[in-house]
């Protein structure tokens, strides 16, 4: 086997892992948790369907590929729950040490692609960026409503946590965000969530 082809199937396996980080999100129906592959996967296809309700025109494949790499780096980083105040203040420092050594498993030229995604999708400039983002947002919040709020409850999460969060779905997709707020305010007045 060529060392090209012997690299890029070392990477194909090392981001199995990523099916073993479990996230504090639970599968609609009051399922498990759900891992980091899952998140991404929805993430992407979501993207997909949705993609008409992007603020601006998007590059759709580039906004797919970005769901699906954004969090590889949790293979080592872990993930960080993003109400988390402790582990957000080392999640970056984490991520980029996770992110060189998992992309360097593969040739130069791919190494050096995936990080490009990875940084644009976490400087959160680009209208790809700001869209993948609407996604990773949109994606857990949907779950945690089909679970009457259970993953806030759980975590004694206000609705001006979560409001702090969504904020930035609507850089990346206002009638999403029109759809978050009215979620929000849904589980507030149902108790779900709390002032």
């Amino acid at each position: 086997m060529d060392e090209r082809l012997k690299q890029q199937l070392e990477f194909a396996l090392e981001i199995d892992k990523e099916k073993n980080i479990f996230r504090q999100t639970h599968l609609s129906g009051h399922g498990r948790n759900e891992n980091d592959a899952e998140h991404a996967w929805h993430m992407a296809i979501m993207a997909y369907v949705l993609r008409e309700y992007a603020n601006e025109p998007v590059d759709i494949a580039r906004v797919m590929l970005m769901c699906l790499v954004h969090d590889i780096v949790e293979i080592d980083a872990g993930d960080t729950y993003a109400y988390d105040a402790e582990g957000l203040k080392t999640q970056k420092a984490r991520e980029n040490a996770a992110k060189e050594r998992i992309f360097s498993l593969l040739p130069d030229e791919q190494k050096q692609e995936l990080m490009q995604l990875f940084d644009e999708f976490e400087e959160f400039a680009t209208p790809e960026s700001k869209f993948a983002h609407a996604m990773d947002n949109l994606q857990p919040l949907l779950l945690n409503n089909s679970n009457g709020g259970g993953d806030w409850k759980e975590h004694d999460v206000s609705a001006e946590q979560v409001y702090g969060r969504q904020r930035k779905t609507r850089l990346g997709s206002e009638r999403l965000y029109e759809e978050t707020d009215r979620i929000l305010q849904e589980n507030i007045r149902k108790g779900s969530l709390k002032k």
